[in-house]
């Protein structure tokens, strides 16, 4: 299928999932002996080994969690816990405002329009620098995309004001152009809290007519949220699964997520920033693009109480958090309304986790100090970021 289809790629056969092999019980097949009696035998050395190098306790706990997680890929792929659709089952309007009452932190905090980023104390703070113990450095923005497709409707814009030629005598210089609607598909960005309102209301109840307007939000404006210093937490499900990628569609449900903790070694903790890896990058770029808002794998509605009894400050992913179709008749982006209206959670939107899926898994942990440093934009819904993993 053409690169700028608008449909998702079928994948081809070498594009399908990994199978994610345990050596173990392939070699006690082939000896015909179980392979849990071979593994009994060296719990005390593996144990031992573990206790001497603890990245690779951690390597060895994805790997052994990503045998059973591969066997039943295919059937996650498809629908989680059989269900007849991948993004899960349906929840009412009735059953979504109830979930909305129930996270709803409106009331909390002071200043509101920073809304869950007030959980990130100092001590947070200097807690998430014990992460740092290569120091290696992980941008995690897109390339500013200039180019139109499915996926970027509204490119960002770039061009040249300056070629050496304007200002004398020396130096010479050279200047350019900078714009984006960046509320999209195409821009890695952030979503303060005046971006979405749900039944007229802003996070902290606050009268969406009443708090924006063509000037800008005079209320959760990303200005008010300024820079977010705190641990990082990777969910890297098609790791966990092994696969390539989540299919698009795939809802991630909380049973996954807690699966991901448990296979990759994490707790989510209060005041910690989770990242939500689908492979959305390495899919467009081997199978093309196709248009997300029609399906994209993300969060489905259940996962959010999980998050929010979890204490998070932010959510992010190489998505928009959602997924897609919504399993919500009637509310587009359920999790955004979850998150962003109901929790004061702001949320990272497509940021490519290529490069730090490949550093978390070599390093054998996914926990990192992150750093959001967003735009000072006084009347702004949020601001183009690219967020740094320090490992």
């Amino acid at each position: 299928m053409s690169p700028t289809s608008a449909e998702p790629p079928h994948p081809e056969r070498a594009a399908g999932p990994e199978q994610a092999v345990d050596p173990e019980r392939a070699v006690a097949r082939q000896q015909g002996a179980p392979a849990d009696r071979g593994r009994a035998t060296c719990a005390e050395d593996g144990q031992a080994a573990q206790a001497e190098h603890p990245e690779a306790a951690g390597a060895e706990r994805l790997r052994a969690t990503r045998t059973d997680h591969g066997r039943a890929a295919h059937v996650e792929q498809s629908g989680p816990d059989g269900d007849a659709e991948p993004n899960g089952p349906v929840v009412s309007r009735q059953e979504f405002d109830r979930i909305f009452e129930a996270v709803r932190t409106w009331g909390r905090w002071d200043p509101a329009d920073r809304g869950a980023w007030n959980r990130v104390t100092e001590e947070h703070v200097r807690r998430a620098t014990g992460h740092v113990r290569s120091g290696l450095v992980v941008p995690m923005a897109l390339p500013w995309n200039t180019r139109p497709g499915p996926d970027n409707r509204k490119p960002a814009l770039h061009h040249m004001t300056d070629l050496g030629d304007v200002e004398s005598p020396e130096p010479t210089t050279h200047k350019d152009f900078l714009a984006a609607d960046y509320h999209g598909k195409g821009v890695t960005h952030l979503d303060a809290l005046s971006h979405i309102a749900y039944r007229g209301r802003l996070y902290d109840g606050r009268a969406a007519h009443e708090s924006v307007d063509a000037a800008g939000a005079r209320f959760g404006t990303v200005a008010a949220l300024g820079p977010l210093v705190t641990t990082g937490v990777l969910l890297d499900l098609p790791a966990v699964l092994g696969v390539r990628w989540l299919e698009p569609g795939r809802a991630v449900r909380a049973k996954d997520v807690l699966a991901a903790e448990e296979a990759l070694g994490v707790t989510i903790g209060a005041g910690d920033a989770v990242l939500l890896r689908s492979g959305q990058v390495r899919r467009r770029a081997e199978l093309g693009a196709w248009d997300p808002d029609t399906a994209s794998a993300g969060f489905h509605v259940d996962a959010l109480p999980l998050l929010a009894e979890r204490g998070v400050c932010l959510l992010g992913g190489d998505g928009d958090s959602d997924v897609r179709p919504s399993p919500v008749p009637g509310v587009h982006s359920p999790v955004h309304a979850l998150a962003v209206t109901a929790m004061g959670v702001p949320l990272l939107d497509n940021l490519d986790l290529e490069a730090l899926a490949a550093a978390t898994a070599e390093a054998g942990r996914y926990t990192f100090l992150l750093v959001v440093a967003p735009l000072n934009v006084p009347g702004g819904t949020g601001s183009p970021v690219n967020p740094v993993a320090v490992l």
